[in-house]
């Protein structure tokens, strides 16, 4: 699997696959996913920018890529690719989601099929008893103003509100500031501090979402 991803992503990869692909290419749906011959095609990349993942057979994956490379798209690693999702404020399996998470505290909650009202899936009765309680725990952003870097597991302390913790972190090289998603309680506001290597630093707290397809929303 190729996983091309970028605002030209889709355009250039259509002038360089079959007429065909190229067709599917451009009707293809977000999250959607097709098939042209022994070729799957999907626009459900994980970057926070549009793209497509291809999956084709291993004999034909070096032809392709240097096709690619060749088109002048450049090849890049998985620190990239976490450092664009989390610029996008996406969560990472494993890391800011997991089993023992509630997508209500994780800000999933649209993932949620609610209706039908009869549809009795597994977690139905926890989830509702937590909407209607309301979620003590909220997934927020964090700018770090000053030099250094957020990592997972920094704990986070709000005033008179008490503490979360950092899930992911790192430097955004689009904004050229460390940044994390913090799970935090509920009633925490825009200032926060957080610990790194012994001394508290302050952050800001936002949406977190800090960029999305290539426009700072902070």
């Amino acid at each position: 699997m190729l996983a091309i991803q970028g605002p030209h992503a889709r355009h250039k990869i259509a002038e360089l696959v079959t007429q065909s692909r190229g067709q599917l290419i451009q009707q293809l749906k977000p999250f959607e996913g097709r098939s042209d011959g022994d070729w799957f095609i999907a626009r459900t990349g994980y970057t926070g920018e549009d793209g497509l993942e291809i999956i084709l057979p291993a004999e034909q994956a070096p032809g392709f890529f240097n096709d690619l490379v060749g088109a002048g798209i450049s090849p890049i690693g998985l620190g990239a690719r976490d450092t664009l999702r989390l610029e996008a404020g996406m969560n990472l399996y494993g890391q800011d989601i997991h089993q023992d998470v509630s997508p209500l505290a994780a800000n999933m909650a649209w993932t949620i099929a609610w209706e039908p009202a009869d549809r009795d899936f597994v977690g139905r009765q926890a989830l509702e008893a937590e909407k209607a309680a309301g979620s003590k725990l909220k997934l927020v952003g964090l700018v770090l103003e000053e030099r250094g870097v957020l990592r997972a597991h920094q704990v986070v302390r709000i005033a008179e509100v008490g503490e979360g913790e950092i899930t992911s972190g790192s430097f955004s090289p689009t904004l050229s500031k460390s940044i994390a998603l913090a799970r935090v309680p509920a009633a925490t506001a825009d200032r926060a501090e957080v610990e790194i290597r012994g001394k508290w630093y302050p952050v800001r707290v936002v949406k977190p979402t800090f960029v999305r397809h290539g426009k700072t929303l902070i």
